[in-house]
């Protein structure tokens, strides 16, 4: 059986976020650029599927991943 990453669950205190803000507030990255360059890299997937938009609305539900960690968009 394949090791998945355990799914972090973040409140964002709202209904949706764009996901470049998400990514630092989840802590997935530190820095704007640093976000932008994963994104473009093609380094970020949202719900299982690559995602080249860092303006990209998520919405509550929505599972964003980088490396070996995940991130569920809560409310």
């Amino acid at each position: 059986m394949a090791n998945e990453a355990a799914i972090e669950d973040v409140s964002i205190g709202g209904d949706g976020i764009r996901l470049g803000q998400f990514m630092k507030f989840a802590s997935l990255l530190d820095s704007g650029g640093d976000v932008k360059e994963a994104i473009i890299d093609g380094l970020v997937t949202v719900n299982g599927e690559v995602d080249r938009r860092r303006g990209r609305q998520l919405q509550v539900g929505d599972v964003v991943g980088y490396e070996n960690r995940l991130a569920r968009v809560c409310p």
